[in-house]
């Protein structure tokens, strides 16, 4: 569990526009700014949902490369 929200963390520090915030067992990621900016949560030990919150972020909906 530990190794995935590491993961997570260098994900998060290489942009700008991401905040990750551990709180109360609960990491969310906060993604862009202003009124548009997105969250997404996740327990601190689900390791498949924070998994999938590092796909968004590097390949998916939520990566550098789309518009």
């Amino acid at each position: 569990m530990v190794r995935q929200i590491g993961i997570l963390s260098i994900v998060c520090a290489k942009r700008k526009d991401v905040l990750m915030q551990i709180y109360n067992g609960t990491v969310t990621v906060h993604i862009g700014i202003g009124p548009d900016k997105k969250h997404i949560s996740a327990d601190w030990n689900d390791d498949k949902k924070i998994n999938d919150i590092i796909c968004e972020l590097n390949q998916g909906k939520y990566s550098e490369n789309v518009s």
